[in-house]
C-alpha cells in the first residue's frame, strides 16, 4: 500500500475491508423499529457545500454516528464537532462496516453521486435525506422512487420550499380553479451566470493538474468514467469543491440545481406528472459541459378534468441578454418601475395569472389584482399547514416526524413525489442535445418513442463497483 494512500485513510476508521455491500449489494432490510424516545442514529454522506448544513441540521435532531466525505479537509473540520462520530471517505465501506449501527442517513455528494449511496443506504433499511436533484439520469430518478417504495423508508429530497405556507396556498389557489384553466407555466433561473464555469467559458477539457493530497480523487470520481484532476482557469478547480454543477458527467446544470425548487410549486399545482413530449432550443453543445443558455418546454396531456398544458423552462444567457419568458408577457405582470426577478415562475390562466418572483413560489400575487383583491395568498386553507419561513422544518417537521411515527408520507417531498419531479425535469437535460426535436416520451417504457439515440441518455454506464448495486 503506497505511503499516499495510508496517509488518506488515516482520518477513516477502519479501511474499506471486505466491501460485501460494494460487490454484492446488501440484503434488502427494512428500518429498524425505533422507541418513543429513542435517539436517531444518522451519517452525513458529502458534509461540505451544501451537505455542512444538512448534516448541521440533522445532527440537531439525531445522534450523528458516522461522517463520510472524499475531502479530508471538509471530514477533519466536521469531525471536530462531533468527535464520537467514525470518518470515511468512501461510502460503500461506512455501509460495509456500520450498517447495523446506522438509521438514518443524509446524502449531499455531487449530483452523480446521489443515487448509488441513496441506493445502497435504503436497500440497507435506512432512512435517506437526499439533495437537490434526487439523481443524475432519468432512470435513476425512476429506480429510488421504486426502492424507496418496497423498502418503505422515509425519505426526503432537499427541495425545502415545499414545507412553506405560502407556496401550499399558492398550491390551493391554482387547484381551486378561481385562475380559470391553466394551459402554459413558465419558470425561469439565473443560474450558471456568476454560480460556476461551464460553457461558453468551458467548451473542452480542462487541463490536468495534481490531485491534491487531502482529495480523494477515486471517491469522487466515483460512478463517472475516470478522468485527471484538473484546474478551469487557475487556480480555481474545474471540478471539486463546486463546478462540478457544470459538466456532464458530473452535474445536472442550471436545470437540475434549481427546477427541483422553482418548479416544484407549478409541478404541484397542476398535477403535472409525466410529459408526452420535451423539445429544446440551446446553446451550443460541447462534449464537457452544459450549454450557455436553454429554453426547454415539457408538453403534458390533459390530467382528468385539468386541460393540457406546457411548461417553459428558461436559463442562462444568449450572448449579453438572459433567456427569459417573453417580454409581452413580463408587460402584464410587472409594475412601473419593477425590474423582473433572478428566478420565478408564473402560472397563465384564462381567468387570471399567478406571479411569483420567489424560488419557491411560497410569495406571488394574482392578477388582474382588482379580481382577486379578496384572495388571501399567505396561509393553506385546506392542505396541511407547513411553516413560514424555517427552511429546517423540510427535515424537522417533516423527514424527523416521518420517521418517528414510520409513515413515508408525512414528507412532502418523499421520493415518491421527489422521483417524479426529478425524473420530469431532467429529461430536459436530454432535449437540449437534441435541440428543434421534439421527443415524444413513454412514462412506462421509460423510452422516447421517436429517438433510440436519445433513450440510450436516459441510462447511463457506470464504472465497475460504484452502480446501483444490481436494483435495476
Amino acid at each position: 500500500m503506497s505511503r499516499r494512500i495510508t496517509r488518506r485513510r488515516a482520518l477513516q476508521t477502519g479501511a474499506v475491508g471486505s466491501l460485501g455491500y460494494l460487490f454484492a449489494g446488501p440484503a434488502a432490510s427494512v428500518a429498524r423499529a425505533l422507541g418513543a424516545n429513542e435517539k436517531i442514529r444518522l451519517a452525513g454522506i458529502g458534509i461540505g457545500g451544501k451537505g455542512s448544513s444538512d448534516i448541521d441540521q440533522a445532527g440537531g435532531l439525531m445522534q450523528v454516528v458516522a461522517l463520510c466525505d472524499i475531502d479530508d479537509i471538509r471530514l477533519a473540520d466536521k469531525a471536530k464537532k462531533w468527535p464520537d462520530a467514525k470518518t470515511f471517505f468512501d461510502y460503500r465501506a461506512l455501509f460495509d462496516k456500520m450498517a447495523k449501527e446506522i438509521d438514518a442517513v443524509t446524502v449531499s455528494t455531487a449530483d452523480h453521486s446521489h443515487a448509488p449511496a441513496s441506493a445502497l443506504a435504503m436497500r440497507a433499511g435506512k432512512h435517506v435525506y437526499c439533495q437537490k436533484p434526487l439523481t443524475h439520469t432519468v432512470h435513476e430518478a425512476r429506480v429510488l422512487r421504486e426502492i424507496a417504495a418496497k423498502q418503505k423508508v422515509c425519505t426526503q429530497m432537499g427541495n425545502q420550499g415545499s414545507a412553506l405556507n405560502g407556496l401550499r396556498r399558492a398550491v390551493e389557489i391554482v387547484q381551486s380553479g378561481i385562475l380559470g384553466q391553466i394551459k402554459e407555466a413558465h419558470v425561469w433561473t439565473n443560474r450558471p451566470a456568476h454560480y460556476w464555469k461551464q460553457a461558453p467559458d468551458i467548451v473542452a477539457r480542462p487541463k490536468e493538474t495534481e490531485v491534491p493530497k487531502h482529495v480523494h480523487w477515486e471517491e469522487f470520481i466515483g460512478p463517472a468514467p475516470m478522468r485527471p484532476y484538473a484546474v478551469a482557469f487557475a487556480p480555481r478547480p474545474a471540478y471539486h469543491p463546486h463546478d462540478w454543477r457544470g459538466y456532464w458527467d458530473f452535474g445536472t446544470g442550471a436545470l437540475g440545481d434549481m427546477a427541483c425548487h422553482t418548479a416544484n410549486m407549478a409541478f404541484r399545482a397542476l398535477k403535472l406528472g409525466a410529459p408526452i413530449a420535451v423539445t429544446a432550443e440551446a446553446g451550443e453543445i460541447n462534449p464537457e459541459t452544459y450549454p450557455a443558455w436553454a429554453h426547454i418546454q415539457y408538453i403534458f396531456a390533459a390530467r382528468g378534468e385539468l386541460p393540457g398544458c406546457t411548461l417553459h423552462w428558461y436559463e442562462g444567457k444568449k450572448g449579453d441578454k438572459k433567456v427569459l419568458p417573453p417580454e409581452e408577457l413580463l408587460a402584464k405582470l410587472l409594475k412601473p418601475g419593477e425590474k423582473l426577478t433572478d428566478s420565478g415562475s408564473i402560472l397563465v390562466g384564462d381567468k387570471g395569472i399567478l406571479f411569483s418572483p420567489s424560488d419557491y413560489g411560497q410569495t406571488f400575487r394574482l392578477t388582474p389584482e382588482k379580481d382577486f383583491a379578496e384572495v388571501q395568498t399567505k396561509k393553506p386553507e385546506k392542505l396541511t399547514a407547513g411553516v413560514d419561513g424555517d427552511n429546517d422544518s423540510h427535515m424537522k417537521k417533516e423527514w424527523l416526524e416521518a420517521i418517528k411515527a414510520n409513515k413515508p408520507e408525512l414528507a412532502s417531498s418523499n421520493f415518491d413525489y421527489a422521483g417524479q419531479l426529478t425524473e420530469t425535469m431532467l429529461m430536459g437535460n436530454i432535449a437540449v442535445r437534441f435541440a428543434g426535436q421534439k421527443l415524444e416520451w413513454d412514462a412506462a417504457k421509460l423510452t422516447f418513442t421517436n429517438s433510440e439515440t436519445a433513450t440510450k441518455l436516459v441510462r447511463k454506464e457506470y464504472r465497475k463497483g460504484w452502480d446501483l448495486l444490481g436494483v435495476g
